[in-house]
């Protein structure tokens, strides 16, 4: 029997850790899933175990050598200026005991969700162990070694013949993934991000459109700076829509950054968690509509592990397994049990506080400018079909 959806987990994906003080925490998986257990929300039978993926998987979007120096400095047998040729040993991507094999576990369970929509035995499939974003061919990159999402389109074209859209709604560009498919016309990447002025990696402007015969399937959209719930939404709504009409996939892969919202140290966006609830709904309805529901969904980014991630990753398995947007207090047992170790207060409820901050003085024009990219980053949509 065709389940709704399943969650890829194991104990092992929380072995991709860099070091105690780094931002990137997959304790908050555990956290999560956690939350999701105690809401009542999920349970063991809807929990699949991720498989490693193999060197030939990997070989899909990352060179051999990349791969064989990584192994190494997880053996300890690389020094770190070394290393940091190919992006590892340094301040954001620290080299770490076992890394190669941690990062296929993340990789393969990506390719594991894959399989299960694929292969007809779930409808939607999530990861949140993946969303490594930013890692290259031959180059990791903040805070990502083995590009999941790479590894998994072109998984999914080689092995379905599948026409994929990926969409990125971290924070910070889904750099990584565009690159390794700018000349591809049968890969189309949306990255909705804040601007590269200001934040890492600096990458995905408006003009960066695709290569060759993959021109008109890269769209970006940077966003202002301290923009905030509505506009987000307004542009994300908008841009799904019109992408998703024009490409007509066969298959979506979301990514399910969290660091736009307000608390997050590393990004400067003013979101609240009313984004990471319509985001995953979207998703579902635009996969519905043109995908006979095949959707695979990874996490990504999110640095306020207690008081944003938890919460916002909830929603997007709520709305793989189509329950009512959850209202009032968090379970008490879980903030009993995490509150313990959090150095924040938690938040107590599904809901933000509100007020969250204090009014933006330049709203107006903020909202003002991401409408006109909205605009520019459409036009190459909106002018063929004029001129149909």
């Amino acid at each position: 029997m065709k389940k709704d959806a399943v969650f890829i987990f194991s104990d092992e994906q929380l072995e991709y850790s860099f070091s105690d003080s780094h931002p990137f925490n997959q304790k908050r998986i555990l956290l999560t899933l956690d939350l999701l257990k105690k809401s009542g929300a999920i349970q063991d039978t809807d929990i699949i175990s991720p498989r490693m993926a193999t060197d030939d998987e990997l070989l899909l979007a990352h060179d051999a050598k990349f791969i064989d120096i990584v192994k190494k400095a997880g053996r300890g047998e690389i020094c770190e200026d070394v290393g940091s040729i190919y992006g590892i040993g340094t301040e954001d991507t620290p080299i770490f005991p076992n890394m190669h094999e941690a990062s296929a576990i993340l990789v393969g369970g990506t390719l594991t969700a894959v399989d299960e929509v694929m292969e007809g035995r779930s409808k939607y499939a999530l990861n949140l162990g993946g969303g490594l974003h930013h890692g290259f061919r031959g180059r990791a990159s903040g805070f990502c070694v083995y590009n999941d999402s790479s590894v998994a389109i072109k998984y999914m074209q080689e092995k379905y013949g599948a026409r994929v859209l990926y969409i990125d709604t971290d924070a910070h560009h889904g750099d990584g993934v565009q690159w390794s498919f700018y000349d591809d016309p049968t890969v189309c990447t949306l990255s909705i991000h804040e601007t590269g002025r200001y934040l890492f990696p600096g990458t995905g402007n408006i003009t960066e459109r695709g290569n060759g015969t993959g021109y008109g399937t890269s769209f970006n959209f940077p966003i202002d700076a301290f923009t905030e719930d509505e506009s987000f939404l307004s542009i994300y709504r908008t841009a799904m829509r019109e992408v998703t009409a024009f490409f007509k996939p066969d298959v979506i892969l979301t990514q399910n950054g969290a660091d736009a919202h307000y608390f997050d140290p590393l990004t400067h966006l003013y979101g609240t968690m009313d984004i990471f609830k319509e985001i995953p709904r979207v998703a579902r309805e635009i996969a519905e509509q043109y995908c006979e529901g095949r959707w695979i969904a990874v996490g990504g980014g999110g640095y306020d592990i207690w008081r944003v991630v938890p919460r916002a990753w909830a929603h997007i398995w709520l709305a793989m397994k189509k329950d009512p947007v959850p209202l009032g207090r968090l379970p008490e047992d879980w903030l009993t049990m995490w509150q313990q170790q959090s150095p924040v207060p938690l938040i107590p409820t599904w809901d933000d506080p509100n007020p969250l901050y204090e009014p933006i003085p330049r709203k107006d024009e903020i909202n003002e400018k991401n409408a006109q990219m909205l605009s520019r980053a459409l036009h190459i949509i909106r002018n063929e079909q004029v001129t149909k």
